[in-house]
């Protein structure tokens, strides 16, 4: 299977998540909506996170992630492009991979995946990027799973 990416919009990107507009104007805009920790114990996470952009075209997806019980929060310090790759839960609350999604973010872009929202890991387009990342996190193995899929590809423009 292929996917071509498509510009990232808040109305596509709705059942994942929020789209986070970095602001050109003065004042504050809040993006709560998609925020959620579902654990007691967790507690804020904030990092900031360095990647380097990646080489392959087009890119080859073999596994998707979760992270069950929070949110995850990416914003743009110094990017250019950045990919981002979600996909529904199947039935039995597998990521259904028939169903996958692609978009190309802009880096006046961040997102906010939902609790328990299946994604591909973050992958930057054109040279290195640097984000600010938070989510709820209890050092436990629930803060994120990894599980293997059908292998898809998504071709980069």
């Amino acid at each position: 299977m292929e996917i071509t990416p498509q510009p990232l919009t808040k109305e596509e990107f709705a059942p994942f998540g929020d789209v986070i507009d970095v602001p050109s104007e003065v004042g504050r805009t809040y993006y709560e909506d998609a925020l959620g920790n579902l654990r007691d114990k967790a507690h804020p996470s904030l990092s900031v996170s360095l990647k380097q952009e990646t080489p392959d075209r087009p890119l080859l997806a073999k596994y998707l992630e979760r992270h069950e019980f929070s949110s995850q929060t990416f914003i743009p310090l110094n990017v250019s492009r950045y990919l981002v790759v979600v996909a529904p839960h199947e039935t039995e609350g597998v990521p259904d991979v028939a169903k996958v999604r692609a978009f190309i973010a802009t880096g006046k872009q961040g997102i906010t995946y939902k609790p328990n929202t299946w994604h591909y890991g973050l992958t930057v387009l054109d040279q290195p990027g640097q984000f600010a990342v938070f989510m709820f996190r209890d050092g436990g193995k629930t803060d994120e799973e990894f599980v293997d899929v059908a292998p898809f590809t998504i071709r980069i423009p």
